[in-house]
């Protein structure tokens, strides 16, 4: 009995000790190839991670701010990869880590290319369903029987990462704070008409545009909409600056050709182009005399 106990005492040492050399050499084995597979992270990823917003919102077209900050240090430049919602002092921090020249940003707003509300759009049909523009859309053309304009439902506003949009409940229709927007364009992406644009804020934030996304011919377009855009062409005629092109019955205003001398805001008969951040002109006001 006790030469067995013995006997199964060494063959149990004996496993002991094979499995503990394994062990050993298998770690050793590890190291060395976590050593020559071992990917060393640059310490700049993280120090522009903290300069980004974290919101992750896509709206630079990387997935993710992480993402975007391990394209910025890859490619050594911020050309094409860019968050717009980063404020310039910020930018200016990110150049100095990537050791180059922060460039010129424009700063981008969200505008809503509709005025549909229900005084201008009173409602003909009722929508009793899931509450989801992209589900309405694909239902029906609307409260207001626009098929270009906004549903109302508010898909760009969880869409926002930023709460800078929000639904006024007397129009129906998407309110957007350019003190909180960012322009990074998810609430134009999220919006399945294409009601929401990214336009350049201007300066001085002043704006003018066509706030109608209607490419129905004039009369129809008035019968669903009094401000709908019946593209007449007077605004094109009266532009000085060649900014305004009318294609499909709808009048578009180019951005970066517009001068904001806002004829066209006077030519319009529709009231359909907006004028956004413009001091208000009293014309009952006595004017100013020079001596």
């Amino acid at each position: 009995m006790i030469i067995l106990l013995n006997v199964s005492m060494a063959v149990l040492w004996k496993a002991v000790l094979i499995l503990g050399i394994v062990g050993i050499i298998a770690a050793v084995v590890l190291y060395f190839i976590a050593k020559k597979f071992q990917v060393v992270e640059d310490p700049r990823i993280d120090q522009i991670c903290e300069l980004l917003p974290g919101a992750n919102c896509g709206g630079c077209g990387f997935a993710g701010c992480r993402n975007l900050a391990e394209t910025m240090v890859a490619r050594g430049t911020m050309e094409g990869c860019s968050c717009p919602g980063t404020p310039k002092e910020k930018n200016d921090l990110i150049a100095a880590i990537l050791g180059i020249e922060a460039g010129d940003s424009t700063p981008k707003v969200a505008v809503v290319r509709c005025q549909g509300s229900c005084t201008n759009s009173p409602a003909k049909v009722a929508y009793d369903s899931e509450i989801s523009c992209f589900f309405a859309n694909s239902l029906y053309a609307g409260e207001g029987l626009c098929p270009n304009g906004c549903l109302g439902c508010g898909d760009c506003v969880k869409a926002c990462n930023f709460g800078a949009i929000t639904i006024n409940p007397e129009t129906k229709l998407p309110e957007v704070n350019e003190d909180k927007c960012v322009g990074c364009g998810v609430c134009a992406k999220g919006c399945p008409r294409g009601v929401i644009e990214i336009r350049n804020k201007g300066p001085k934030n002043r704006r003018v545009y066509v706030a109608c996304n209607n490419k129905e011919k004039g009369a129809v377009a008035m019968k669903n909409c009094k401000a709908a855009c019946i593209g007449c062409g007077k605004c094109a005629k009266v532009c000085p600056f060649e900014a305004i092109t009318v294609e499909n019955n709808l009048a578009y205003i180019d951005y970066t050709k517009c001068k904001m001398c806002k004829k066209c805001v006077a030519e319009c008969p529709k009231g359909a182009i907006v004028a956004v951040n413009f001091p208000v002109v009293n014309p009952q006001a006595p004017k100013e005399t020079k001596e």
